[in-house]
């Protein structure tokens, strides 16, 4: 079955980065889109990021273009979020998405 698995959360402050990883299994992974979503407490889950089949193409929502990067790794059925000046306000449970697949998440707090 497919499983998606995120891992590379963690607590960070303002102004620092992380990388978020998501390994995929069960699926041919190259042939798919890939997204980014996340959740802050009390809100609903927001689309992040998109990234195309061969990763030529990415899209991003306007509160992280310039500050967050995806990439893939079809070799290794990866996908990344490469996070930058990260602030408060991305504090969120992050997951790696394929249509109605969905990874359990990545804590993501930014915090002083």
């Amino acid at each position: 079955q497919v499983q998606l698995v995120e891992s590379g959360g963690g607590l960070v402050q303002p102004g620092g980065s992380l990388r978020l990883s998501c390994a995929a299994s069960g699926l041919t992974f190259s042939s798919y889109m890939m997204n980014w979503y996340r959740q802050a407490p009390g809100e609903e889950r927001e689309w992040v990021a998109r990234i195309t089949a061969s990763g030529g193409d990415t899209t991003y929502t306007d509160a992280v273009k310039g500050r967050f990067t995806i990439s893939r790794d079809n070799a290794k059925s990866t996908v990344y979020l490469q996070m930058e000046y990260l602030k408060p306000e991305d504090t969120a449970v992050y997951y790696c998405n394929r249509g109605i697949y969905w990874g359990q998440g990545t804590q993501v707090t930014v915090s002083s």
